[in-house]
């Protein structure tokens, strides 16, 4: 028979049955090794908010934690929201990571936030 993806678009191997997850755009059941996730990194505070606790706090450094919620998308969400692609025949063969993008205009913070006073 032949077969499309070297693993059959699944991470399985050895394992019988996967548990079933719910994707988190449009809640269609998935295995859990097929589902594509991903880490969505957001600050628990809006800038503006920052600058403004920053302002009134009493300490002068100090580091706002950032919440890291792991997302389960179908196959169907992450090709329509852009996080993985269809490749073609030869391509899929590539099993090398894609490049990493780096924005170069945006400044990363360096440290913790420092209030002016």
């Amino acid at each position: 028979m032949t077969v499309k993806r070297r693993n059959h678009g699944r991470s399985k191997k050895g394992r019988g049955h996967v548990k079933f997850i719910r994707c988190d755009n449009c809640s269609q059941a998935c295995p859990k090794d097929k589902a594509i996730k991903r880490f969505q990194i957001s600050k628990m505070v809006e800038v503006a908010a920052e600058r403004d606790m920053a302002e009134a706090s009493v300490y002068e450094t100090y580091v706002i934690p950032r919440l890291y919620i792991k997302r389960h998308y179908c196959v169907g969400c992450a090709i329509h929201m852009k996080f993985v692609r269809v490749r073609s025949r030869t391509a899929r063969r590539d099993r090398a990571p894609p490049p990493r993008r780096f924005n170069k205009d945006a400044k990363k913070p360096a440290g913790p936030v420092k209030a002016t006073a």
